[in-house]
């Protein structure tokens, strides 16, 4: 019997502890993790010495080919697939009237959902999708069981922008969600103080960027996070906080989660890494929704990592170019930032090498919890028989990291010149190599839809 490869030599990194082993790979899985000498032969043996050799990133709030971002499934995997991720969960959503306008063709959430899958042919990394409902058409409702016997086992919702539900409309649906057992994630802003905030600013002709971020106050986000998951308790269903950004949302959730059994939080990289300062610094390149925030929200971010209230670290990445950017004030910029392809390296750099954070944490923070969290029990993990998603990350490489590298559609990166320690060398996706040395060398279309099951979220 020959296996197809072994990555020798190197410190194996799962969400319970790091120890020195070798990882076989068969096909699209994980063959057995132990000493090389008792494995078959392989036809190529990757020397990992000095090397962490850990499961590959799940990413789960991505936007890929939707509404907010320009990228591809091609240009967004390729980034991703240099960055470590092997699994990202984008959008499909519903149509919706409004300015900021939608996909063609994608009517209900059920064809959505289709036409999604059909953008996703060209991807290089695995893929899954949140629903998301933009419109208050109790249609919708009736189509939720249908969304998650196909496996999109998750649905976004929002409290604000022109596509945002009323607490009523939102409590349907958390007590549909609930009977089927599925998750609701949240973007929770208070609509009508962000709205009547900006709107004031706008008569006030404050467009600089750095007057941005007190047009979407932390306590705006707070206000409709304790509203919707009070809500999501009340109705018995399972809440995911999406892009936790502050200490007072943080705490707000930390007070109805109890056993972890109903309430989960996401923040994301830049909400650990960056500070308000950033819109002195870089203008709308920074303009993401909640804004980035004060420093002391960073601690937030981190105390509420540690002591396991905030479960997840993602990018919520978006691909635009400068051009949408550069415009004079603030409210006619795009909403969003690129971040797969540099997540990981920035918060390995910040994380454990600033924090002082593990290892383990760093895996279950960014790949075990996130793949457990939504349903995925193949990802996230080197168990033996589970896919063979596996990054080799060199822990002492250093780098500077700017746009000039981006596989993304993106011309820009929020971090451009940021020194980190951290690198990834290696990203196998079910067995296939597909990036390698800073070059992606898989094929487009290797990356498959996975239909999710309904995840057990007991303590």
């Amino acid at each position: 019997m020959t296996i197809d490869t072994i990555v020798r030599g190197g410190t194996v990194v799962t969400a319970d502890g790091t120890y020195d082993a070798d990882v076989a790979i068969d096909g699209e899985t994980i063959h057995a993790v132990g000493e090389a000498d008792a494995f078959p032969d392989a036809e190529e043996v990757v020397d990992a010495s000095g090397k962490l050799v850990m499961p590959g990133v799940v990413d789960p709030h991505v936007h890929v080919h939707d509404p907010f971002s320009a990228d591809t499934y091609e240009s967004a995997s390729r980034a991703a697939a240099l960055g470590g991720t092997t699994t990202m969960i984008g959008f499909a959503f519903q149509r919706w009237g409004g300015d900021m306008g939608v996909i063609d063709g994608d009517d209900t959430l059920l064809e959505a959902i289709a036409a999604a899958r059909e953008r996703g042919e060209d991807a290089l990394i695995d893929f899954s999708l949140h629903g998301a409902i933009t419109e208050e058409d109790p249609a919708v409702l009736d189509a939720l069981a249908d969304v998650v016997a196909d496996g999109v086992t998750s649905i976004k919702m929002f409290s604000t922008y022109d596509h945002g539900l009323s607490n009523g409309f939102m409590h349907r649906a958390l007590e549909e969600l609930a009977d089927l057992d599925a998750v609701a994630a949240l973007h929770t802003e208070d609509d009508s103080v962000c709205t009547m905030l900006t709107e004031r600013f706008e008569a006030e002709g404050r467009g600089d960027p750095t007057d941005y971020p007190q047009s979407r106050p932390d306590y705006a986000e707070a206000m409709a996070a304790e509203d919707a998951v009070r809500m999501a308790q009340e109705a018995g269903a399972k809440y995911y906080g999406v892009h936790t950004s502050c200490r007072k949302s943080a705490e707000v959730l930390d007070a109805f989660r109890d056993d972890g059994s109903l309430v989960r939080t996401e923040t994301c990289t830049h909400y650990t890494t960056l500070d308000d300062s950033v819109y002195a610094d870089i203008g709308n390149q920074a303009m993401i929704a909640p804004p980035i925030r004060k420093p002391d929200d960073i601690e937030a971010m981190f105390e509420h990592l540690a002591d396991g209230s905030i479960d997840i670290v993602s990018t919520d990445h978006c691909g635009y170019t400068s051009e949408s950017k550069n415009v004079e004030n603030w409210w006619d910029s795009t909403f969003g930032a690129n971040a797969l392809q540099t997540s990981l390296p920035v918060f390995h750099d910040e994380a454990v090498n600033e924090r002082g954070f593990s290892y383990p944490f760093l895996v279950r923070a960014m790949c075990t919890r996130p793949a457990e969290t939504f349903g995925m029990p193949e990802k996230g993990t080197l168990d033996p028989g589970t896919d063979a998603d596996v990054v080799v990350f060199d822990p002492d490489a250093t780098d500077t990291i700017t746009a000039a590298d981006n596989e993304s559609i993106a011309d820009f990166t929020i971090y451009e010149g940021r020194d980190v320690t951290g690198r990834v060398e290696r990203t196998y996706v079910r067995g296939e190599l597909v990036a390698a040395d800073g070059d992606v060398v898989g094929d487009a279309g290797h990356g498959e839809f996975i239909e999710r099951e309904i995840p057990d979220w007991s303590p």
